[in-house]
């Protein structure tokens, strides 16, 4: 199965708000499933950034605490369904130059994994011992 590598606490954010566009660089003609791997780490000034961004521009007022978050940091945490790749959105989650479009994200039972760059494989069998979390 596909997975890519997103920076908390925008996996997070991704996985559990919503958020519908993964910017990157570079586009993707990749369409279906995709997991989502937390990068292995986070500092405090993308933690600070993001949380003025999420409170103040999307309007949400709760976020998990850093601690909270490096609890899955280097962790598949969930998987989405990628649908297009733009190079516009009107998504408040787009900065360009691409974006990732996603849709119905569904949360993981955090699965401990090596991120790497760019979209990579990870075996089926990794996950096959992990449903999905009931909300």
């Amino acid at each position: 199965m596909k997975c890519i590598t997103v920076r908390h606490p925008h996996a997070w954010a991704i996985v559990h708000m919503g958020k519908d566009i993964e910017n990157r660089s570079w586009a993707t003609k990749y369409r279906g499933p995709l997991l989502i791997h937390a990068a292995s780490t986070m500092s405090a000034a993308e933690y600070g950034d993001f949380a003025e961004f999420f409170c103040a521009d999307i309007g949400h007022g709760h976020m998990p605490s850093p601690s909270q978050l490096r609890g899955t940091l280097g962790h598949i945490i969930g998987i989405v369904d990628v649908v297009d790749c733009v190079e516009k959105s009107k998504s408040p989650w787009f900065f360009g130059e691409y974006g990732f479009v996603l849709r119905n994200a569904r949360p993981l039972i955090p699965v401990k994994w090596k991120g790497k760059l760019n979209l990579f494989d990870v075996p089926g069998d990794a996950l096959m011992m992990r449903p999905p979390l009931v909300a």
